[in-house]
This record gives C-alpha cells, structure tokens and sequence, in this order.
C-alpha cells in the first residue's frame, strides 16, 4: 500500500513538473504576443506624430542594415521553430515598402515590419491617402492617383541608384501597379499579396466581382456604401460592418489582432476601386511581378486568385496554406519567409 501511494506520489510530482513546463511555454508565448502587440501600439503612435509632421502622407519604419548583425528569427507564433537564416548579403536589394489594402493601415504590417527588421531588412510603411493616419477625408479621394499619392512621393524621393521591392496587399495591388507603370526602374520586385494583379483597362474592383457582384450592381445596391456628398449624388467610399469583416478578412487571425483591425479600419474611397488602369507593356511590362496566395481566404477565394494568376502571369507564385486574406495577421512567419526567398530571386 505505502508503495504504491509512494509511486502515486511521484507520478503526480512527474504530472506537475510537465504541466509547469506547458505553463511556462504558454507563458511565454503569450508574453511574446503581447510584447509584438505593444510593438504595434508603439508604431501607431510613432505614425501619429509622423502624419503631423508631414500632414499625414506618410509613416515609415526603417530598420538598420548595417550596424545589426543577421540573426534567425524565432517567431513567437511558430511554437519555436526558427526562420532560415537568410545572409543579407545575398539580398541585394533590402529595403521593402509594404502597402496596405482597402480598409487598412501601415499598422497592420506591424508584424512583419519586426520579422523583416530582426532579419536586418529595412520595412517601409506607406499610409495611402485617406488611410491609417492620413487624415484625408476619403469622401474626397476620387482617384487612384490621389489614391496613391503618398507611395508615389515616397518613390519620386528616393536617391536615384536605390530601387525598392514593393509589397501590396488586397486592393493594394492597384496602387504598386500604378507605381510599377509609373518607375518601373526604381523597384526591382512586385509582390502581390492576394491582391488585384490587374490588367490594362481593368478595374481593381473587377477582381471581386465573383464575391461581391458587378461593379455597376455594386454601385446600385451595396448596402455598405457612403454617400459623402449626399444621397442623391454618387456614392463616396464603402465599409462593411463589423461582422461582416471578420467573417470575409480575419477567418484565422488571433483574436487581438481581429480587435486592432475593428477599431482601427476605416472606409475605403470608392473612386481608385472604380476606376480602369492603364499599365502598358514597355513599362508596367516590364516589371517583375509575384503572386502570394492565401488558400483559406474568404474575401478573395482561391479560385478567384487562381484566376488572377492565369490572366496576369506573374513570374512566381507561392502559397500558404491556412491563411486567411490577412496573412499578416493569420500567418506573418510564412509571408515572412516568402518574401525573403522572393528578394533572393536572381
């Protein structure tokens, strides 16, 4: 009897020490969780005072390359698995501007602006007008030039032997696509992260018609459009309800992430979504383009990006798996890692 209580005794002690260990590796994770959700904060207030500085065209992060050496990132959402050490060496063009989608901000790359830093990457931000911190009315953004107008500065500005990889998420693919037809020498890659890789003539919102209808039924019956001048003129811009959002965007994401992007989002300008692109082939052509699709994306279906693919024959394409239309969010170690092997593309 006493040994069998005795073993008992040991099994339980065996049981408390693993269970310690679980805790201590939850802790952990959460602890990381929470120390990038901060990070986040952080970057939402260092874009406040930069859109007061410079009347809200623009927020940047821009991580050291030359004094930080390169070192594995151990991405707290990877239960400790280690990103391949990718040598900066061998990136010859380090230096990435990410551009956000319809609804969106510079803040929702925050998690990826701290993976491409701890790899020693420099990570640009770009808040389009009338997005994040930009104040612009976006009843008053009519156009995708107006639209794009704080990545287009940024690129104009840049020395003349730097070029840049252009990121762009969701709707985000218009605007690197207006910029890619505008400087095609001054960014080396394009990386279309289920985005609208359109084609001449087409308009972004084309791409969505499969989920959402046509553009001209959109216009007529959406009840999640703003009518910023009045009822009777033209509709303005367009924002679905919260519901609404978590069930197209955010199927996989971390539940503190789904409440950043709820207080954080605003109304999509209507105008730069309807409108038809010009891109040509001596310019826009001439880019090289990437395509990342998201498979389990509810706002723009894998067949959808399929589709996209076929018609606008990007030079590589990669997919993750389990990702939801925001990747950042639902799978930021897996897009982390696609862009690194898409900057080392010779």
């Amino acid at each position: 009897m006493g040994n069998k209580i005795i073993s008992m005794m040991k099994k339980d002690s065996k049981d408390g020490s693993k269970s310690k260990r679980m805790n201590r590796s939850q802790r952990k994770l959460l602890a990381d969780e929470e120390m990038l959700h901060r990070r986040a904060l952080s970057m939402a207030i260092h874009q406040a005072q930069l859109s007061q500085r410079f009347d809200g065209s623009m927020s940047r992060r821009v991580g050291s390359t030359s004094t930080r050496k390169q070192r594995a990132l151990s991405d707290p959402f990877s239960n400790g698995k280690q990103v391949p050490d990718f040598s900066s060496e061998s990136l010859a063009v380090k230096k990435f501007v990410l551009v956000h989608g319809e609804g969106f901000g510079a803040w929702c790359w925050y998690k990826i602006v701290a993976s491409l830093e701890e790899s020693a990457l420099s990570a640009i931000t770009i808040d389009l007008t009338g997005s994040g911190f930009n104040m612009t009315d976006t009843n008053t953004v009519s156009t995708l030039e107006e639209y794009s107008k704080p990545l287009i500065e940024y690129i104009e500005n840049l020395p003349e032997e730097e070029n840049v990889i252009l990121v762009g998420h969701s709707t985000g693919g218009a605007p690197i696509s207006y910029a890619l037809e505008r400087f095609p020498e001054k960014i080396s890659k394009a990386i279309f992260v289920c985005a609208t890789m359109v084609s001449d003539g087409q308009r972004p919102f084309d791409v969505f018609s499969e989920e959402l209808g046509s553009a001209e039924r959109f216009m007529k019956e959406s009840q999640f459009l703003i009518y910023g001048n009045g009822k009777d003129k033209p509709p303005t811009g367009f924002m679905f309800e919260k519901q609404h959002m978590k069930g197209l965007y955010f199927n996989q994401s971390p539940n503190k992430d789904i409440a950043l992007a709820m207080i954080s989002m605003r109304p999509v300008p209507l105008g730069p979504m309807m409108e038809k692109v010009t891109l040509t082939a001596e310019r826009y052509g001439k880019g090289r383009r990437f395509y990342v699709q998201t498979l389990d994306d509810r706002a723009l279906s894998p067949d959808v990006q399929e589709k996209v693919v076929r018609e606008n024959s990007p030079e590589g394409v990669f997919k993750i798996k389990g990702s939801d239309h925001c990747p950042f969010f639902s799978k930021p170690q897996s897009l982390h890692k696609i862009l690194l092997e898409i900057a080392q593309i010779p």
